[in-house]
């Protein structure tokens, strides 16, 4: 009777470990599930953000390379213009050198 008292002790004991243990593990499985979640939300706002600042580098870029097409414009405007202004000073220089009027300096 004894030994029937003893296993019957050992078996309720290991039932009652067994439901705690469990509890336990449930626990444990709620903690990592909600632990996953946290990161990938955590992941998803990253991915945003970096999706963000790529587009404001982008916008960055067009607006450089905007303002560099202007810049070169311009300058290309100046040099033409300095370059007409070489001519017309070349073609006076001549007209006097070779009496003769700017504009048949120019045909020259």
């Amino acid at each position: 009777m004894r030994k029937i008292s003893l296993f019957a002790a050992a078996a309720a004991t290991a039932l009652t470990l067994s439901a705690c243990s469990e509890k336990t593990q449930d626990a444990a499985e709620n903690t990592a599930e909600s632990a996953g979640n946290d990161v990938a939300n955590a992941a998803d706002k990253a991915a945003a953000a970096t999706d963000e600042l790529g587009d404001k580098a982008a916008k960055a870029v067009d607006d450089a390379a905007a303002a560099t097409d202007e810049l070169g414009d311009k300058a290309a405007a100046s040099a033409k213009k300095a370059a007409a202004g070489v001519k017309q000073d070349a073609a006076e220089a001549e007209a006097s050198l070779h009496n003769e009027s700017v504009a048949e300096a120019k045909r020259d």
